[in-house]
Parts: C-alpha cells; structure tokens; sequence
C-alpha cells in the first residue's frame, strides 16, 4: 500500500513539473512572435515614408512643369487678345521665343473661330486649315472651352499631327466690356514622354513603381493613363493639382512591400536562439529533478554522500550547461567536473586543482575584483560572479560562477559552485544593444524627413511663404477660435500688376526675382501676427486681425501698394511691379472662410477694372451684384420647372396681297412678380447656365400645339418660324427628339443666325441640318446682313428664307445708297430661288418699297407687334392689319 502511495505521488510529482516547461515555452513564443510583428511593422512604416517621399518628389515635378508650361502660352494668349491680327511671321517669331525656355512644348496652333490659322513650328503647317468642330474626338474638349471660357487642360490625346501628348486649350477673348467676345482658342501640346522624363519618371534608378491615373484631370475618378493598376497592393497616394482638375498618383516599391527576409530570419532565428536559452535550462532542471528523486528513493542508505549530491543538484537546478568545482577551504583543495576543465581550456580529467591555477586563467582586469567578491560574499554563506577568462590562444570568455558555503558537522567547511558560459549571452546583448541604437538612429532620421516633407508640402519652394493648402488649414482653425481672440478675420486678396510683361520681356528668372521681391515686401509691411500665403501663380493672400472698423486695414492695404510701387532690380534692369488688392472680413464666431475667400477674390476684381495698383473693399453693393445675378439664375431654372416660359407671336405677311403666310414664334418669361421679360433680360444668364436648348425645345412644343389649336379653329396660319440656337444644333440627339413631335412637313421653320451656319457647315451642325430639311422643316437665315456672311456658305447651306435685319432696313427711307444695298441682297437671294423676308418694318411706306425691291414677306410693327396666343387669335379674326395697310 505505501509502495502504491509512493508510486501515485512520483506520477503526479511529474505531472506537476512538466506544467513551468509548458508555461515558459509559451510565454517564450507569444514574445517571439511580438517581437516579429513589431521588427516587421517598423520596416514597413519605414518603407512606407521612403515611397511617399520619392514620390512626393515626382508630384511636385509634374505641378512645376506643367505649370511653367502653361504660364508660357498664357503670355502668347494674351499677347493674342490684343493683337488679334497679327501676321504669321509675327506669331512664328513669338512662338520660336517660348520655344527657347526650358518646357515641355511640343507645338502650339492657333485657331481664330476654332479653325487653325497659325502654327509653331512650321513642320506642323498641314494642320493649318483644322476645323476643331469636324473632330468629335477633339470636339468634347474645345466646346468646354468655348462654353466655360476657361482653360481646359485634355490627355492623353491622339494627335492630329501624329502621336499622343497633354492638350491645353485657351479662350482667347479680345475687345473690352460690351464689345468683348470671344476670338477663338490657342492649343499647346505638351510633349508627354519629354515630361514624364523632367519629372523624372523615366529615371532608370527610380526606386519606385509609379502609376496615374485622373484622365482629363478627373482625379481619383478618371481612367488610368500611365503605369498599371497598383490599387490593389496597398500603394501611396499623392495628387497632381492641375488648372482645371487633379491626377491621382500611386506607388510602391519595385521589389514590392516584402521586408529583407535575411535580416528577417536572422532575427527570427536569434528569437528561436534566446528562446532556447531560456527553455533548455528549465527543460534541463525538470530532467535533473527528476534524477534526483530517482537516486533519493534509491540510495536511502548512503546519507552523506546523498547530502553532497543534494546539494549540488539544488545548485544545478538553477543552471544548464554548467561546469561544478569544489573547494575544501581547510585544504585549499579543490575539484573540478570535466565541463569546468573545458570552460577553462584544460584537460577533461579528474586531476586536482588548486587556486593559482585558477587565477593564472582569469583576465589580468577581473583578477583583483573577483578575489574581493569571492572573500567578501562567501562569508555570508552565497557567491555570484561574473569575470573574463583568457585561454591560452588568446581567446577570452566571458563566467558566470555561482557557489554556496556547505558546512557538515565533523568536516571542513567547503564550497560548491557552478560556473557556465555567458560569452554568447554578452554578445547577444551587445548586439541587440546596438540595435537599438541603430533603430533609435533611423527613427530620428525618418521623423527629420517626415517634418521635411510635410514642410514642403505646406510652404511655397520659391518664396518660402506657405502655400494654398496651410492657407486652407490655416483659416479653418481661425474660423473656429477666432483670430488671436478678436473673433474677426481680415483677408486681402493681392495680385501682381505687370507681372507678365516682366515675366514676357526679362523671362522667369526675372519673375521669380518679382514674386521673391513682393514675398518680403509683404513680410516687411504685415504685422508680426499676420499670415501671409502664396496661392499660386503671381496671388498672394494676406490673413490679418479684422479689427473693429473695415476702415483700419486701408493703412495696411496702402503701405503695401505704395511699397509694390518702388522698383526693384534685376541683374542691372529696373523693374516695377504694382499690386491689386481686394480686402473682405468676416467677425463673430461662426465664419464661412470659403464664403470669405469668394469676397475678397470679387473686391479684387473690382480693384482691377477700376484701373489696377489700388485696393477695394468688398461691399454690400458688390454682395448685391453677385447675388442679383445668382437670383436671376434661380429663377430661370425655377421658371423652365414652372412652366414660366411661353410663346408670343409676331405675323408675317405676303408683301403684296398682305395675307397671313406664317408667324415668328418669340420666347417671353412670365416673371412671377415683374412680369412679363424679353429675351434681352434673361438670355445672357441663360447662355451661362446652358438652358437656351431647353427654352427654344418649349417654345418649338407650345408652337406645334398652337398650330394645331388655329386649325381647328379655321384661323389660316400656315406656319410658324422658330429660333433655335447654337448649342441645340450641336445636340447629336436633336433630330432624334424633332423625329418624336410628328411635325408636318412645312408647318415649322427653324431660324439660324448667321455665326450658327456659315463657318460651321461641317461636322455635327452640318450633319444636324441635312437631317432638319429631311423631316420637312425649313431652314431660315436670321439677321442676315450683320455678320460676316459668304456667298459660298449660302450655297452650301441654301436656305428656304433669307430675312433681312432691321438695322439695314429702317434707313431705306432716307438713304437711296441703303435701298441699292437691299435690291442686291434681294437679287442674290432671287439667284439662289430664296424668298425675302423683311424685318423691322415701322411704316406702310416701308412696306411700299420692300414690295417693290423685291421683298417676299413683311414682318414689322406697322402691321403687327408680338402678342399671346389669345391675342393674335382676336388679331386674326378682325383682320386688323388690313386697316393698316
């Protein structure tokens, strides 16, 4: 039964002892695989920072070439605007100068009514003659800029002259204030391979694999142009910001986010190497224990020397890999096991030992310490060191040597110790030591480059000053707490005066010697806690305290134009420059700082139309402007969902017998509080929100309806002519829509002004014409006489009326040399088999001789003015017009 107990309390002993084992080894792996998780995540971030610096670097390439580029050909356009006739040897001479700047240019075509007339250089000649109407592919991108009246910036494209490159097109617009207009557009081709080389894409040791994508400037949302798809491995992102849109660019390593799998595994395999330390030495111990408990249940009988051996294996739980000695301090005799005579370089035997041959072993350095320590730590009964060891072939080791005092009554004092080998621990610490010094090291480093890049990325590389994006962040918190506690934010919008004559004239190192210059002007004449940002281009924004009157920022916004005013040099040439400010404010808590920016941005234009070099306050009367106009868009969208927009008609009549031949449909606003508005009040408005389309579509439906309504009343209206504009014949679904109304071959005629027709007989209007005269709707020539009509264009088109405008109709009366005008431009209708319709006629005496000159049809206020549908029903009916006549 006692045999039985003993054996069952072995068993559970050793199920007891296995439990640390299994403990140790998983605490020694969950610190394994932390210690991986982190060295691999510290790699990554670290590659990270390095990819979105190189590519940070190409981003700001790409924005500097392409805007160099751009302000080139702004200086061409403007030069343009001005001189809008300036001969081709001209033109050459201008384009051969922009040409000499360091760009990205491939050519530039000029297009004068979206034809071209000019280009540089002379090798792209045959393009001359293009028509950018007859290329839908083009097409889209042009008709943006004719419509926007802004620069639009297309590509990749294929080009007409052969390849693909980046479109940027430009409005040209000469004339000013009521005459201005718009002339045509000027085309630069920007040479795709030259800059992605400037921009250093096609670096062969480029360390990154790039891609963009934001097709036609579309950013995040447009097609992929350059590279292949990386969304899918996790890349960095940067934007391209362009005049009109963004680019999105991406990017990862060549060789791909992996980490150095030598360096991995290495330290994976010094985790395995430390986890073996520490898990062998327990593994070692529990094996040990259980050997002792072996020998106890058998050597019961042998009590002394099972003392000894106890207390050794005690001590020997404690290590592994250990070499025991014994000393006899009565004798001075003493023992060492064979793994101490190894760890020593000696022989692997029993031989005795002494003292001196252990200190002739010790390092020279760690003889004297060690000596102290043992004497003065043995005394308490316990002994711990560490010291160094040379071999006799110069090898040094690095011991730890434990010991205890055992005393057995009747014998000499003696010490047994254990000594084991730290030389590898020592080093692995060293190592690691200087890892972390090394890694410590890098993150310094990384977070310098960090605070580099995100200095770039807010400041100004020429002027230092910050840029768009920490002027945006910059008026977002002082919109939050106010500024410096004032609770009011003062903006003045400056921009350069003659910047581009200087730029054009001195060329960009002189510009950029101007923007440094009015950069620390600025700096000079703001106050200490003003902000002061460069938004691009030559605008400057300047953030300052508000103050409690608008009137206390004009010394602020005078000190700067007078200073603006003084000259500054450059390389020996005297240059002036002024400035135009606009200053707008905003107090209280609450600011719309967007809001804020729109305001100073309008002042500033004030300040230029009123003659530059000078500032502005925005106002309420600006404020009112911009809001009457945006009212006014409202309600025009508001009245085409309301039905406001209807039909009146204005009679036309057979010039001899004066019967009714048809009626001129006119599109009038029923405004719900003035009135009833001509085109002249909304039309403009109407133009800019592209809703002309729309209202001609209503005025063409409610005519075919009044159509029907006459004939069934019996009143004779054979038909109805219907003005319809330029954008509604570009329409590629316009003959589609016609098809779906059923009109009655002849009932309906569509009117065209002569800047429609004549210089675009190709292409979609072309096409959308041939199809209009198939349905059977005939094709009127509005306004004829006031543009820049050809005999050929007349032919091509061949029209079924031709109605002469007023404006050469009411001198017929007093100028004999006018009636002449008028009888030839009867005659060559007559040649053509058009019929003449007259306009503009006042008096009977006018419609006399129209009559005889020639004239098939009269349209005028002696016979008739424009009225509802009701009213000309009542017209018809009384006849009224024969009175008149």
């Amino acid at each position: 039964m006692n045999r039985l107990d003993t054996e069952t309390q072995r068993i559970d002993w050793r199920r007891t002892t296995w439990l640390p084992v299994l403990l140790a080894l998983l605490m020694v792996a969950v610190a394994g695989i932390f210690i991986d998780r982190q060295s691999q995540s510290i790699a990554e971030q670290r590659m990270r920072s390095e990819v979105l610096g190189q590519l940070s670097i190409i981003r700001a390439k790409l924005e500097g070439n392409i805007s160099s580029d751009i302000q080139l050909v702004r200086g061409l356009v403007s030069t343009i605007s001005i001189q809008p006739t300036m001969s081709p040897a001209y033109f050459q001479d201008l384009a051969a100068r922009l040409f000499e700047e360091d760009s990205q240019l491939r050519s530039i075509s000029v297009a004068p009514d979206l034809v071209i007339a000019m280009t540089y250089p002379a090798e792209n000649s045959r393009n001359i003659g293009f028509d950018y109407r007859t290329n839908p592919v083009q097409w889209n991108a042009v008709k943006e800029v004719v419509d926007t009246g802004r620069l639009v910036l297309a590509g990749p494209v294929d080009l007409v002259q052969g390849g693909t490159g980046f479109v940027a097109r430009f409005p040209v617009y000469v004339g000013e204030g009521a005459d201005r207009r718009f002339w045509g557009i000027v085309a630069a081709v920007i040479d795709i391979d030259r800059l992605y080389r400037d921009s250093g894409l096609y670096d062969p040791d480029l360390p990154i694999e790039v891609a963009i994508a934001g097709l036609d400037g579309k950013g995040h949302n447009g097609a992929l142009f350059y590279g292949r798809d990386l969304d899918a491995e996790e890349p960095v992102e940067a934007y391209v910001a362009l005049p009109t849109g963004s680019w999105k660019l991406t990017a990862i390593p060549r060789q791909g986010w992996a980490q150095d799998s030598f360096n991995a595994w290495l330290l994976r395999g010094l985790i395995v190497l430390a986890g073996g330390l520490v898990i062998l030495p327990i593994f070692t111990t529990h094996r040990m224990v259980e050997l002792r408990h072996r020998h106890i249940a058998q050597l019961r009988t042998r009590e002394r020397e099972l003392a000894a051996l106890t207390d050794r294996l005690d001590l020997a739980l404690q290590t592994s890999q250990v070499g025991i000695w014994d000393l006899d301090l009565e004798s001075g005799a003493e023992y060492w096991d064979a793994r101490t005579n190894e760890l020593y370089g000696l022989p692997r035997d029993a031989a005795p030992r002494t003292y001196e041959q252990w200190k002739s072993i010790v390092h020279p350095d760690d003889i004297e310490r060690s000596e102290v320590e043992f004497k003065s730590m043995i005394a308490t009964g316990r002994y711990e060191a560490v010291y160094r060891i040379r071999l006799e072939d110069g090898t040094v080791r690095h011991v730890r040597s434990m010991a205890m005092l055992n005393k057995v009554p009747g014998e000499p004092d003696r010490v047994l110790g254990v000594n084991w080998d730290i030389t590898r621990d020592v080093a692995l610490n060293e190592d690691l030591r200087r890892a972390e010094q090394m890694t410590a090291a890098r993150n310094a480093e990384l977070e310098a480059a960090k605070i580099r890049i995100e200095h770039n990325a807010l400041h100004d590389s020429l002027t230092g000053l910050p840029n768009r994006r920490y002027l945006d962040e910059k008026l977002q918190e002082q919109a939050r707490h106010g500024y410096h506690g004032s609770g009011g934010i003062a903006l003045l919008h400056i921009d350069l005066d003659r910047f581009k004559q200087i730029n054009d004239t001195l060329g960009h190192a002189a510009g950029d010697a101007m923007l440094i210059h009015a950069s620390r002007v600025l700096r000079e004449n703001c106050r200490p806690t003003d902000f002061v940002a460069r938004i691009g281009g030559d605008e400057f924004v300047l953030v300052s305290e508000a103050g409690e009157e608008d009137s206390c920022l004009a010394p602020l916004a005078e000190s700067i134009v007078q200073a603006m005013r003084k000259p500054a040099h450059h390389e020996g040439h005297e240059c002036r420059i002024g400035v135009s400010v606009g200053l707008a404010t905003a107090r209280g808590t609450d600011i719309d700082v967007k809001q804020l920016l729109i305001n100073a941005d309008i002042a500033l234009y004030r300040a230029k139309a009123r003659g530059r070099n000078r500032y502005e306050f925005f106002s309420a009367a600006l404020q009112a402007e911009v809001i009457g106009t945006k009212r006014r868009a409202d309600e025009i969208l508001k009245g085409l969902d309301t039905n406001a927009f209807i039909a009146h008609y204005q009679p036309q009549f057979d010039a001899r017998t004066h019967d009714v031949v048809g009626v001129e449909a006119l599109a009038r606003w029923n405004h719900p509080t003035q009135g009833l508005k001509t085109p002249d009040s909304f039309m403009s408005i109407a133009e800019e929100l592209s809703v002309v389309s729309s209202i001609d579509r209503i005025v063409l439906e409610q005519a075919l309806r009044d159509l029907e309504r006459w004939q069934a009343m019996g009143l004779v209206v054979p038909r109805a002519s219907v003005n319809v504009s330029q954008r509604r014949l570009h329409d590629e679904d316009l003959v589609q829509s016609l098809r779906e109304l059923h009109i009655e071959p002849g009932r309906i005629a569509f009117e065209l002004v002569e800047s429609i027709y004549l210089d675009e007989s190709d292409g979609i209007v072309g096409w959308n014409i041939d199809r209009i005269k198939e349905l059977g709707i005939d094709i009127e020539i509005d306004d004829f006489g006031t543009g820049y009509a050809s005999i050929v264009s007349l032919q091509k088109l061949h029209p079924r009326r031709l109605k002469i405008d007023r404006q050469l109709v009411d001198p017929i009366l007093t100028e004999p040399a006018q009636r002449r005008l008028l009888a030839s431009i009867v005659d060559i209708g007559k040649s053509m088999d058009i019929e003449i319709v007259a306009e503009g006629v006042e008096t009977m005496e006018h419609a006399a001789i129209l009559r005889d000159l020639g004239c098939d049809i009269l349209q005028g206020y002696a016979f008739a003015r424009p009225m509802d549908r009701y009213a000309l029903e009542d017209f018809l009916r009384r006849e009224s017009w024969r009175k008149a006549s």
